[in-house]
């Protein structure tokens, strides 16, 4: 990356999104197991996680069909960014990582053409510091604010050298963060007697790494082992969770004046600890544990208008983690379906699957199918994503429901609609539930998965260059054909999956594709005699054709 600020565009902000959430995703367990301060409830992976892709989804959302020019959509995407995490941030550390996001991102979004970007970044992270330890009623070191000053301490230094890259200055707020994160036993003693690093800071890390990753292209090397890989000792409840702290935790969103915040502040300090206000221009962030739950919404009341009020009882939370839920609870096994395009959710729900419908423009959220998950009141849960690029959703529901609702649930890494198939194809509730879980498995492996679709892009791929309008044949994710006509594209795909053997071939049609899926069928019947074919209906959007080969 070179060191104008005009290189920091959407397609970077996007890189950066999925790097970052992709490691968020990968560090989840990990980061929950660390989550020992300020309540030891095990969810700092799962709310940082959460509150990120909430920001990403935002984001996605404002550029979809952005007709703005290159620096406008920049500055909407950033803002979308920020809003996104404000509105979607979930516990203690979701709220303070959305203050950090909110402040960098506006610094970002103020940088002009003769700005060094280096610069801008450092300034980013330190505006980011000063709005953590400000939104946060009473700062503690050896926790995510400690990593973060660290981080911008480092980048402001390494700023000052002129021929310092903006991947160099990165890459030095990174290290330092490794380095903070190291110390933070030494600063809190409840870490220190866990024997554990902070989790907030830990997530903070994993954020910061991802940013040299999509700034250098290289990922960088941290220690020889992740904090928290082994299993960890979590000390008995202390601070919020002892008999004498708070007993509620209690969040909302609050639309209020500016100079309205700093009375709520202090009422609210009044009431109890772990205080975070986060936010801006009207809108507000508002966390807070207390005793009195009904004083903490009153103060909202008082200072504007609360909304998406959330309550969380330390008890019931814990209890909740401790014992399972009573069997009669929960019966039974379901299966959950992403599925793209109105046909292929009809397939999956005639089947009985709960289907999340998913598409261009639709990314799938670890809440949706959360929420799948949830409605399914099986015991028993076997998630098919159905997509590469929405496994790490599907793996972090699947986490999210085995601890908070004690369900037992699999996901089967589909990447394509055709493998699903496949795979609910061979579904037994009867059978013993890891046995199903294998049958399905093998039966998505053994699916060869091949798509049609056209190129809204110059690009260079594996069947050669394409153009904006030329027809691409897929197998496995991988463009392996380049043509002119949907049909001889599509039937040299056919032949390509065949050359390998295949008993069934199964081709689901696009939106107004359905002749082609009828002339594709007929195709194999007179070039392949000896296979049978099934054609469904499945109205997905951008791929013509998609095709199963088994």
């Amino acid at each position: 990356m070179t060191d104008a600020v005009a290189t920091l565009d959407v397609a970077a902000m996007l890189r950066f999104a999925e790097v970052a959430l992709d490691g968020l995703g990968a560090a989840r367990e990990e980061i929950d197991a660390l989550n020992v301060y300020p309540v030891p409830d095990g969810d700092t992976g799962t709310n940082l996680y959460l509150t990120f892709e909430a920001a990403r989804d935002a984001m996605l959302d404002a550029v979809e069909d952005s007709q703005e020019g290159p620096e406008q959509r920049l500055r909407s995407a950033l803002a979308s960014f920020a809003r996104g995490s404000l509105l979607g941030a979930r516990g203690n550390s979701g709220v303070i990582l959305s203050q950090l996001v909110g402040a960098a991102t506006k610094r970002l979004a103020e940088a002009g053409p003769g700005d060094r970007a280096s610069v801008v970044f450092a300034e980013a992270l330190a505006q980011a510091t000063e709005a953590g330890y400000t939104a946060v009623g009473a700062p503690v070191e050896g926790t995510i604010l400690s990593v973060a000053s660290a981080a911008s301490s480092a980048a402001v230094e390494a700023a000052k050298d002129e021929t310092r890259r903006v991947g160099h200055v990165i890459r030095a707020a990174a290290t330092a963060a490794r380095e903070a994160l190291a110390r933070t036993p030494e600063q809190l003693q409840v870490l220190k007697e866990a024997g554990v690093v902070d989790a907030g800071g830990r997530g903070l890390c994993v954020i910061l790494d991802a940013a040299e990753t999509a700034a250098t292209g290289r990922r960088p090397v941290g220690d020889a082992a992740p904090f928290g890989a082994r299993t960890i000792p979590v000390p008995l409840p202390s601070g919020d969770l002892s008999p004498g702290g708070p007993a509620y935790e209690v969040m909302y969103l609050l639309n209020a004046a500016d100079e309205q915040i700093a009375p709520l502040r202090s009422r609210l300090a009044a009431l109890g600890d772990s205080l975070v206000v986060v936010g801006g221009d009207g809108l507000w962030n508002v966390h807070v544990h207390v005793d009195d739950v009904g004083a903490a919404v009153e103060a909202g009341i008082d200072a504007g208008t609360p909304h998406r009020i959330r309550v969380i009882h330390f008890a019931e939370q814990l209890e909740r983690s401790r014992e399972h839920r009573h069997p009669e609870e929960r019966a039974g096994r379901q299966v959950v379906v992403l599925a793209a395009g109105e046909g292929l959710t009809n397939l999956f729900a005639e089947a009985g699957a709960t289907v999340v419908p998913v598409g261009p423009g639709r990314k799938p959220s670890t809440g949706q199918v959360l929420d799948a998950v949830t409605r399914t009141r099986a015991a028993e849960v076997v998630i098919l994503p159905n997509d590469r690029d929405s496994i790490a959703v599907a793996e972090a529901a699947a986490r999210a429901s085995r601890e908070g609702d004690d369900v037992k649930v699999a996901v089967i890494a589909t990447s394509a609609q055709v493998q699903g198939l496949a795979a609910l194809a061979v579904h037994e509730p009867g059978r013993a539930f890891e046995q199903d879980v294998l049958q399905m498995t093998a039966a998505a492996r053994h699916a060869r998965s091949g798509a049609v679709t056209v190129a809204v892009t110059t690009a260079m791929t594996t069947g050669g260059p394409c153009r904006p309008g030329d027809i691409l044949g897929a197998i496995e994710g991988d463009f392996v054909l380049v043509g002119s006509d949907l049909f001889t594209v599509s039937v040299g795909l056919l032949d390509r999956l065949l050359g390998g053997g295949g008993e069934l071939v199964t081709i689901v049609s696009g939106e107004d594709s359905a002749d082609l899926a009828e002339r594709c069928a007929a195709y194999v019947r007179r070039a392949h005699p000896t296979v049978d074919v099934v054609v469904l209906e499945g109205g997905q959007a951008r791929y013509p054709l998609l095709v199963g080969v088994e």
